[in-house]
């Protein structure tokens, strides 16, 4: 878990270093991505690195996946880790780097406070490192008792969580934030909508005291129930948040193999 690959090659963590006049650091100029490892397994590095082509291009930043994917299988090769995260970065100084990060733990659920944000629509498509505004919310959400932030805008529709998308269960039918509200194209997100019947569909804080579940749903997370809104309880357990869970961590099984043996 502590080697990392700068440009194509393996280094410990300690020794690799970017400099200080880079844009990635200074303005925050780059792309990245996160992707969780089973057993030492990407699941969907196809769809992560063509997001991240994507959000180069937007960008105007020179990227070639295919290296990046080569970072990828080499640092997996020489670190052999197992169940991880595994963090690319390009910055605007040109760099490519390939990081190892330990998974973190998440409870079974999370409450939520809503935090007013107004999405960037240059970024639109975007996974950029400029996420400061995002980190900002969930300390302001932790600040207001809550453990993540549900992101609102000025006019009061729903969007998503800081690093996270945001479903929710109304007379029965499982809906999230359309794209067209300026959310994340999130690849859980897509999966969920591949897996369920969920559909999209914008709403506001006042439709969520009828919810009757709500789950946030990332690479990191998979699928997280949500057990309270700005203070209002939500029950937990419901059948949608329970399938939409099942269907998730099915194709990830179905994707990245058995684990492997203990022992």
């Amino acid at each position: 878990m502590s080697l990392a690959c700068l440009d194509g090659a393996v280094m410990p963590v300690a020794e690799a270093s970017i400099s200080v006049t880079d844009e990635g650091l200074l303005r925050g100029d780059g792309a990245f991505e996160v992707l969780r490892l089973y057993g030492g397994r990407p699941f969907g590095l196809d769809e992560h690195l063509a997001r991240m082509g994507r959000s180069a291009a937007n960008l105007r930043l020179v990227l070639d996946p295919e290296a990046v994917r080569a970072d990828v299988e080499l640092l997996l090769r020489e670190a052999a880790p197992g169940d991880a995260l595994l963090r690319l970065v390009a910055t605007r100084g040109g760099r490519r780097i390939a990081l190892l990060e330990e998974l973190p733990e998440h409870a079974p659920t999370i409450s939520l406070a809503s935090v007013t944000y107004a999405p960037t629509r240059i970024l639109d498509g975007v996974k950029s490192l400029s996420y400061a505004g995002n980190m900002l919310a969930t300390r302001l959400a932790k600040e207001a008792g809550a453990d993540e932030a549900l992101l609102v805008t000025p006019h009061g529709r729903v969007l998503e969580g800081p690093t996270s998308s945001f479903f929710w269960v109304r007379g029965g039918e499982l809906l999230t934030p359309p794209l067209d509200d300026h959310v994340l194209d999130s690849i859980t997100r897509r999966l969920v909508l591949e897996e369920t019947e969920a559909r999209e569909a914008s709403c506001t804080l006042e439709d969520l005291t009828g919810a009757e579940e709500a789950f946030l749903a990332s690479t990191v997370r998979e699928v997280q129930a949500v057990s309270a809104i700005d203070g209002r309880e939500i029950a937990v357990g419901g059948p949608l948040t329970a399938r939409a869970a099942e269907r998730v961590r099915a194709r990830i099984q179905a994707a990245v193999g058995p684990p492997e043996p203990v022992g």
